[in-house]
């Protein structure tokens, strides 16, 4: 896979959660906070339902970004991101982005994670190296 020039688009990234990722997540990531895998909880606090976990949604950011580079995770040497909405499970997250600065194999995306018209992280930035 060849590097990519400013202002080119990234192919990007749709998944759709399923109802139990959540508690997948948390038994992963040891974050068994109630708002994510009690819906009765995240409901009592003012939550609509159950929200994923922000941690998640920035993995499938860094995967849009690591994909683009070819899927070796290697390629990824920064990440930031601003997280800036929840996202539900069983609702389709689409990560879109563009390359905004390209110097040979070093390229840096600008990253957005939607869901429903929702803009959940922004301000994105990715940093990749692609194979020479």
């Amino acid at each position: 896979m060849s590097a990519k020039n400013k202002g080119e688009q990234i192919a990007g990234l749709k998944v759709t959660p399923d109802k139990f990722l959540p508690h997948r997540y948390a038994g992963a990531s040891g974050d068994f906070n109630p708002i994510h895998i009690d819906k009765e909880f995240a409901e009592m606090v003012g939550l609509p339902s159950t929200i994923l976990h922000g941690l998640y949604v920035m993995g499938l950011v860094a995967k849009a970004a690591t994909d683009e580079a070819g899927g070796d995770p290697r390629a990824l040497k920064r990440l930031s991101v601003q997280f800036r909405g929840m996202s539900y499970p069983e609702q389709e997250i689409e990560v879109t982005g563009e390359v905004i600065e390209a110097d040979g194999a070093e390229v840096t995306f600008d990253l957005i994670a939607t869901q429903n018209g929702n803009q959940v992280i922004r301000n994105a930035s990715a940093d990749v190296t692609y194979d020479a």
